[in-house]
């Protein structure tokens, strides 16, 4: 059973208008008023719990009573919930939990993904740098490494919500995101590679030689854009209906960073046919994942737009108890 437990801190001129959204709904199943608790804003504290199912459209509605701007609607799931009136709720409301996107959490958590900041960077250089190494000794294990390392799947799903949602402000975010974060761990990785060059502890050989377990990532064909496109597929499901099981399967698949430790090399041993074979590998699967990221949520956002007008009609019909 899928069940979110929202807490609004509401001023007290809007508590009656929170109030007749929750208690007017068939996907709430409890609802409790705490008058005069809130200190900021001074007001109301309001609680209650919903089907999965219906969160959309009670968070349009209490969005509607402009209660986000003056005070505040926390949304956060349940792990474990034992109610017959939550399972009456989630029965009367069509759809399936497991099927059910919270666009307000998956916004919230695009706009969280997408932020330029020192940890996001610090983890892509350092799963390029890992990638780099794995390409000098021509090691799967530590190319796996660095994809699961790799934090740019975050933007990537991002842009696909900004282009469903429309929300262009956080496609310019998760774009820039992504380019400055490769930008920087390109160039960070090929100062080291040059160190490493300097040092003696690579040769042009390590870079441009055979390597049989890694020539995947500098030679792109249509396996990679397929791969990244259902990777990528999967990832979005995992990240909207909260089975996050799939992700490690997502990261795992795509050779964004490893490309890019490539790109790197090849850089600093001036080995162009690398870079350039890199530079389609990265290009293709960034191009693949955002496309298969949009398209999966534009269907599920068109599949879950046509549930919603049955809801209405659910209030009328009758459901056996437990």
């Amino acid at each position: 059973m899928g069940v979110l437990h929202l807490r609004i801190l509401s001023p007290a001129a809007l508590t009656e208008a929170v109030v007749d959204v929750l208690d007017s709904d068939p996907a709430v199943s409890g609802l409790a008023v705490m008058r005069g608790a809130a200190l900021r804003p001074p007001g109301d504290v309001v609680m209650a719990d919903i089907a999965r199912e219906g969160a959309n459209d009670i968070v349009e509605r209490l969005r509607a009573t402009k209660v986000h701007r003056e005070g505040s609607i926390e949304i956060d799931p349940v792990p474990t919930f034992m109610s017959q009136a939550g399972f009456d709720a989630e029965v009367r409301t069509p759809g399936s939990s497991a099927d059910a996107v919270v666009w307000a959490e998956v916004a919230q958590r695009s706009y969280d993904e997408s932020e330029l900041n020192w940890t996001f960077l610090s983890f892509l250089t350092l799963a390029t740098i890992i990638a780099s190494i794995a390409i000098i000794a021509d090691s799967q294990i530590l190319v796996i490494g660095a994809m699961v390392l790799g934090p740019e799947f975050g933007p990537i799903a991002a842009l696909g919500v900004a282009l469903v949602r429309r929300r262009f402000v956080l496609f310019g975010l998760a774009a820039r995101t992504l380019v400055i974060g490769f930008v920087v761990a390109i160039v960070t990785t090929t100062l080291i590679a040059l160190v490493w060059r300097a040092l003696g502890w690579i040769t042009i050989d390590d870079v441009t030689g055979p390597r049989p377990e890694t020539d995947f990532i500098y030679s792109p064909d249509k396996w990679s854009f397929i791969v990244a496109v259902i990777a990528a597929a999967a990832g979005v499901l995992s990240l909207t209906s909260a089975r996050v099981s799939g992700l490690s399967g997502v990261f795992i698949s795509v050779t964004t960073v490893p490309a890019a430790g490539n790109i790197a090399l090849g850089t600093a041993f001036g080995a162009g046919s690398e870079v350039w074979g890199s530079m389609a590998q990265l290009a293709l699967n960034l191009s693949g994942m955002a496309i298969a990221g949009w398209a999966t949520l534009a269907v599920q956002n068109a599949v879950w737009s046509r549930v919603s007008p049955r809801r209405p009609r659910a209030m009328t019909r009758p459901y056996r108890m437990l």
